[in-house]
């Protein structure tokens, strides 16, 4: 399989963001291709890590299939060959979407990032330990970091095209979307992350957080979408390692973000565009951690050559 820096497919293109390029695929179906694009610190490298793309897409596809019955969601099919029958212009194009590509509902996005915490960790920690607050409300004291969250904190934020999201109060999520659609999409992101978060612990890693997308289809039903738990949307942590009272070790770019920590401290780096170039140790190690979080959360190693089994017509 070869890296994807950027997709060409002929559809109508909706938009490109960071990671994945997306497509119009009739009037209520989408085309959601994740590239081997990789960002940190809100900068894009230049550089693809090899199979993230499809680690992304079939991970969200494996967790979509565990989800039936608990939350509806917007995939259709993760499975190339089947996506090619349901959107015959796309055949030819077999190379390019095999293992990255997901055919979806359209959908309608709500501007809020459901975010939920289960441990304290990241931008949550830092503003705790400055202020003892998340989002401005008061967390109760003496917690360390990475800390355990009982009951596991609802954390929205809002959307930012550039930048940072921004985290803000459930009151102020109620005023941007009102009292019945916060509570729905804090009850479905709850219920999401338990049965995540039981599923991998069970497979030895810790789910510290996560965030969550969600949108209306055409007959106006609200319904989780995007990326779910995946290494890039989450925290992924070794259970077996976890110490509170520090940063933990992660399944995801972090070695990337160390290489860039020690290029910035070196001076060589001002955090901005355009970022270093990565060696090629760095770009393999990133590409393991991703390996390894697939394989640890379904059990199998990523065969993109295979229709994955769990690749199906979304929810019937």
């Amino acid at each position: 399989m070869t890296t994807m820096l950027a997709s060409d497919l002929p559809l109508p293109r909706l938009g490109r963001g960071k990671v994945r390029d997306i497509y119009a695929a009739g009037r209520d179906r989408v085309l959601l291709v994740t590239t081997d694009r990789i960002s940190a610190f809100d900068v894009v490298m230049a550089e693809t890590i090899p199979m993230k793309g499809a680690v992304l897409t079939q991970i969200s596809a494996w967790w979509f299939k565990q989800l039936k019955g608990v939350v509806p969601h917007h995939m259709i099919s993760a499975d190339a060959d089947a996506i090619i029958e349901e959107v015959p212009a796309l055949q030819g194009h077999q190379a390019s979407l095999a293992g990255r590509a997901m055919l979806c509902r359209r959908t309608s996005v709500f501007p809020i990032e459901c975010v939920i915490r289960g441990y304290l960790s990241g931008s949550a920690w830092k503003e705790y330990a400055a202020e003892g607050t998340l989002a401005g409300e008061k967390l109760p004291p003496g917690l360390v970091e990475s800390a355990k969250l009982q009951p596991a904190i609802f954390s929205p934020a809002t959307k930012a095209e550039t930048g940072h999201d921004e985290n803000i109060t459930i009151a102020r999520m109620r005023e941007i979307l009102g009292d019945e659609v916060t509570y729905t999409l804090e009850s479905m992101t709850r219920a999401v992350y338990t049965l995540g978060e039981k599923i991998s612990r069970d497979r030895g890693i810790i789910i510290a957080d996560t965030k969550f997308e969600f949108g209306r289809d055409k007959d106006g039903n609200i319904i989780l979408i995007d990326e779910v738990m995946t290494p890039d949307s989450s925290r992924f942590w070794a259970a077996d390692v976890y110490k509170p009272g520090q940063p933990q070790p992660s399944f995801d770019k972090q070695p990337l973000r160390d290489y860039l920590d020690a290029e910035r401290r070196a001076g060589r780096w001002n955090g901005d565009a355009p970022p270093p170039p990565l060696p090629a140790t760095v770009v393999e190690a990133t590409s393991k951690r991703y390996l390894e979080a697939y394989r640890r959360i379904t059990g199998a190693d990523l065969n993109i050559s295979l229709a994955p089994p769990f690749a199906g017509r979304g929810l019937g």
